[in-house]
């Protein structure tokens, strides 16, 4: 990362919001909210469609490598101006800390990368169009050199392809952050630790741009779900409702145990939890990613990323993203 001059946040004021109720259980299949009382704080975002997560899936592609063939893909993102995909892996020969932006056509193909040094995991990006450019938001300043490091603080930099990132860099001094775009109704959800637990942060994306983080449209705890392992995988928003993928990877693809789940972020409460059957046949299979995007036509899809082999002991790992576009009117 350069050392460019930071960009802190202020510190963040709000006016309570709560429209959560006493202590729900929603039961989805075999899942369910476990017992306590979630809320949302802030101005509130207006009620907006949303992606029926219980409809399948379809195919955007399947088994393409991206530029560290060693790794697999971790979060990504859409500019929805200029029609880009960008996709974030670690990258080969590095202790696992230093990840690698690329840029893929809608087809998967490699259209070229970025390295970000000592950046994090990578769990989740976003990207803001400015003009014919693309910015990438993810995470930076990790607090360890491994796989298991995470970032301290947001960057903000311009795609160049082979370029070196000139970054700015906000909510320094945070613990586990990462970010996701909505490039719809152009917002960035933020979520960090916070007093031992994750919490989101909803801002306007332009007033982030500039450095403002002063008061959040809404800020809630991530509401705990009563599947038996939960390994966190991504997230993305979408208007007024925020949708997280969660599971593990698996050799027989028979044993699939991958959720998503869709948040009222109004109230911080679960509306919606279903396992995803997409991808079932790939061989060790493992959830990577949520990401929206509008197509020319206006259909809004959520997609999910899965990480892939052609088999157990092959070193290469590969891409795969599937959407879903069943869209539900408020």
């Amino acid at each position: 990362m350069s050392q460019n001059p930071c960009i802190t946040s202020r510190a963040l004021s709000r006016r309570s919001f709560l429209r959560a109720g006493a202590a729900t259980a929603v039961a989805l299949g075999s899942a369910a909210l476990l017992p306590g009382v979630a809320s949302a704080e802030g101005e509130g975002i207006p009620a907006s469609p949303h992606i029926d997560i219980t409809q399948p899936s379809s195919d955007l592609f399947r088994s393409k490598m991206l530029h560290e063939s060693h790794h697999v893909m971790q979060g990504f993102a859409f500019d929805n101006v200029n029609r880009r995909l960008f996709v974030v892996q670690a990258r080969n020969g590095t202790s696992g800390d230093d990840l690698c932006i690329n840029q893929l056509s809608f087809s998967g193909e490699l259209l070229g990368s970025m390295h970000v040094d000592h950046a994090g995991h990578g769990v989740s990006i976003g990207v803001e169009p400015v003009g014919t450019s693309s910015y990438i938001w993810m995470e930076c300043d990790a607090d360890g050199t491994t796989t298991d490091a995470r970032g301290t603080a947001l960057a903000r930099f311009k795609f160049v392809n082979g370029g070196t990132p000139s970054v700015k860099k906000f909510l320094t001094g945070s613990k586990t952050i990462t970010c996701a775009t909505d490039p719809v109704y152009q917002r960035i959800a933020v979520r960090r630790s916070e007093g031992g637990r994750m919490w989101y942060s909803v801002f306007p994306l332009a007033g982030a741009a500039a450095g403002d983080f002063s008061k959040p449209l809404v800020h809630f705890p991530q509401p705990a779900l009563s599947t038996t392992s939960v390994v966190f995988q991504g997230y993305t928003i979408l208007g007024s409702s925020l949708y997280t993928l969660d599971g593990s990877g698996h050799a027989d693809a028979a044993d699939i145990d991958s959720y998503v789940t869709r948040i009222d972020m109004n109230t911080g409460l679960v509306a919606d939890r279903d396992i995803t059957r997409a991808g079932s046949t790939l061989v060790y299979r493992e959830p990577e990613g949520l990401a929206v995007y509008r197509t020319a036509d206006d259909e809004t899809r959520l997609f999910l990323g899965f990480g892939s082999r052609s088999s157990m002991d092959n070193v290469n790992r590969y891409a795969n993203l599937f959407y879903k576009n069943v869209l539900v009117n408020a």
